[in-house]
């Protein structure tokens, strides 16, 4: 399967086949699934066994490997793995290296072999943000200007899929099965992917290999282009009304006597789904608007998602609670797919995977940065005031959103034949 090419240089670019688009969701979904169990699932199987809290706490910096990934990708775009194709090579390699990391830690036991376990989750991390440069790499060349958004709703929704099922169902599932009963289908979902790329053949790019050193001058020079200081400021403060609201409504909801199982329902479960429809509606919608009312109008409406908080945090009701958190996932994720699309707008064509995560890296820093600044924060000011603070966040967002204008370092849209 491949994507048909046109040699226009903007406007209309490439249309994928549905076996494309399968192979991009399954990608998407299958990368988040080992790493999802782990930091969601294994902070409650080691507490529930005994594990100290220091113990526990140790599988949330599990998270902190993804927005380090930018060190090690123009590797990615530099390196090609013999006949197996550029991306693909590489989303093969990562993989099948998921698959049997799954596999090993399921024959072990969480407690008495947690120093090897915790060893090898590091590995998953590393192979699951590995895998997520390459398939950017790869989407960033596939996808025309006109499918780019819908290529990011996809890949938001693959996000909340693979963490609905590794830190939700798998959860569910634990009780039932087993530690090795869950890996063991955790193993089995990641290998959908890599029988799928077995079909695909990559294009060829007709793309300049750069050198390595020239990629990694890329973290300078990418930053020096007209536009980009805007979109840097940007890229730091979309994410911190959002980073900052989201921090504080499990804790919220904790103390207002809600269950884990009543929490892990309306947030993990019913969250994800709506969140799901709403970045593939924004998705959708971006193929009939500009960029520009795009960034704007997902500027605004998180907006909306973040004051939506208040009333988690307030003494409304658990109906008005449970509101307020489903308003806010229906209404942060179309931010989430706009900067995405965004970003692959502003890689270019000879650096893809390097220039994306570079500016991920820098918005998942300033998201992580501010989720951890509202948690000190909510115990001084409250947590009505750390939603304050994330108000006037997206409210700056929403004022800088209007005079942002690309840099023009696009993706051209090249002819190429398949290799």
């Amino acid at each position: 399967m491949q994507p048909r090419h046109s040699d226009q240089p903007s406007g209309e670019g490439t249309l994928m086949s549905r076996q494309a688009w399968a192979l991009l969701g399954s990608l998407y979904t299958t990368q988040y699934l080992g790493l999802g169990f782990f930091v969601a699932a294994l902070v409650a199987i080691l507490r529930e066994r005994g594990a100290a809290l220091e113990t526990v706490s140790l599988v949330y910096m599990l998270g902190l490997i993804w927005p380090l990934k930018f060190l090690w990708t123009p590797w990615i775009d530099r390196i090609h793995i013999g006949r197996l194709g550029h991306y693909r090579g590489w989303l093969l390699l990562a993989q099948s290296l998921l698959v049997i990391l799954l596999l090993f830690i399921g024959m072990l036991d969480v407690i008495s072999d947690f120093t090897l376990v915790y060893s090898l989750c590091l590995g998953v991390a590393f192979l699951s943000a590995t895998q997520d440069i390459a398939v950017d790499g790869l989407a960033c060349r596939m996808l025309g200007p006109q499918e780019r958004g819908l290529g990011n709703g996809l890949q938001i929704a693959g996000g909340l899929i693979g963490n609905l099922i590794g830190g939700g169902v798998m959860l569910m599932a634990y009780p039932h099965i087993g530690w090795q009963g869950c890996l063991m289908v955790l193993a089995a979902c990641t290998a959908i992917s890599p029988l799928q790329l077995l079909w695909f053949r990559e294009p060829h790019w007709g793309a300049r290999t750069l050198r390595t050193g020239v990629l990694f001058s890329r973290f300078a020079l990418f930053w020096r282009a007209p536009g980009r200081g805007r979109w840097l400021v940007l890229l730091l403060l979309f994410p911190v009304g959002s980073g900052m609201a989201y921090a504080v409504i499990t804790p919220a909801l904790v103390d207002a006597g809600w269950s884990l199982n009543a929490i892990g329902l309306t947030v993990n479960v019913a969250g994800s789904f709506i969140g799901l429809a709403t970045a593939m509606g924004t998705g959708w919608l971006m193929r009939r608007c500009t960029r520009h009312v795009a960034l704007v109008g997902a500027a605004l409406v998180q907006i909306i998602a973040v004051l939506a908080v208040l009333l988690v945090t307030g003494n409304s009701g658990a109906g008005a609670a449970a509101l307020g958190a489903l308003l806010f996932f229906a209404c942060y994720n179309p931010a989430a797919v706009v900067m995405a699309t965004m970003m692959m707008d502003e890689a270019a064509y000879d650096s893809p995977a390097t220039d994306y995560t570079l500016q991920f890296s820098v918005n998942q820093f300033a998201a992580i940065g501010t989720m951890s600044l509202a948690a000190a924060l909510a115990g001084s000011v409250g947590y009505s005031g750390v939603i304050i603070i994330a108000t006037v966040a997206s409210i700056a967002a929403a004022v800088l959103s209007p005079g942002y204008r690309a840099s023009g370092a696009v993706l051209p849209q090249r002819g190429s034949r398949t290799s």
